[in-house]
């Protein structure tokens, strides 16, 4: 009895070892998540910058009259 207890876990730890080794889903949405950050770089303002014209933060022009 002691015999097929052990072929069973065995199988129960190759069938482990089989689903680990398997393609990792972790790694296919690391790549994923660096195609989409590749393919949408150049619309990035961290990366490309904000120009002038279009930036809400540039400092105010002053004007003044003499």
């Amino acid at each position: 009895m002691s015999g097929s207890s052990s072929i069973t876990a065995m199988k129960k730890v190759v069938q482990q070892l089989r689903l680990e080794a398997g393609p990792n889903p972790v790694s296919q949405a690391v790549a994923d998540l660096k195609q989409f950050c590749l393919q949408n770089s150049q619309h990035d303002p961290l990366l490309t910058g904000v120009s002038s014209s279009t930036n809400p933060f540039r400092p105010q022009k002053v004007c003044s009259f003499l």
